[in-house]
């Protein structure tokens, strides 16, 4: 893990967020200050989050620890290159997963793309460069854009465990991308953290219980 970012209640985008969106306001001081690490291997978040695909996250942490300990303790395109599709498969990876981490890892060394720039474009570029590679789409691509560059002002509409955290905050079921990017258009441009705050308030059980706006927390 790399930068670690502290939010507290004085912080530009929590007052900014508390001040638009009164439902996302509760959720923020149910849960108070925010902090949280950015990953900075872009490679092995990008292995990790092919691996999680239709999976639970237990379940994908366990495979990439296993493909982890075939690294030597480091996922590196190198390292990853020089293990056959055997190794793969046999740390649980489906073959379709293999050919998406062989496609990238080919990518990376042969420099049809290079990592370490996506830090230089923009989001619709990091966008259109991640989901030219067969194997991601939008979705992997957001979460590099959350996870790893830190950018503020992304909508990852796609993600099932966001959708979970907004039907309880919003008491909707509607979860078509229209609904949502409308709903979600007055949190920029720090949706990522509004996000952040509904992956928060999933992973602490809060959407547990019904969401109550005016009663006491």
């Amino acid at each position: 893990m790399g930068k670690k970012i502290i939010l507290t209640q004085e912080s530009e985008a929590i007052q900014y967020l508390c001040a638009k969106d009164k439902r996302l306001a509760k959720v923020i001081r149910m849960l108070g200050d925010m902090t949280y690490e950015l990953h900075e291997d872009v490679y092995a978040f990008l292995v990790r989050e092919i691996i999680e695909q239709m999976l639970t996250i237990k379940a994908a942490q366990a495979i990439f620890n296993r493909l982890k300990a075939l690294c030597s303790g480091e996922v590196t395109p190198e390292r990853v290159q020089a293990l056959s599709d055997e190794e793969l498969r046999g740390i649980g990876t489906s073959e379709s997963k293999v050919k998406y981490i062989r496609g990238l890892t080919e990518a990376v060394l042969d420099g049809s793309i290079d990592l370490g720039s996506l830090q230089e474009m923009s989001d619709d570029e990091v966008l259109k460069k991640l989901t030219s590679l067969h194997g991601i789409g939008t979705w992997t691509a957001k979460m590099v854009l959350i996870f790893v560059l830190d950018r503020q002002d992304v909508l990852p509409y796609e993600d099932v465990a966001f959708l979970q955290g907004y039907e309880w905050m919003y008491k909707t079921n509607d979860r078509s991308p229209a609904a949502v990017k409308k709903r979600c258009r007055k949190w920029s441009p720090y949706t990522s953290i509004a996000a952040r705050y509904l992956y928060d308030a999933l992973d602490e059980g809060l959407t547990k219980k019904p969401f109550h706006l005016f009663k006491e927390i």
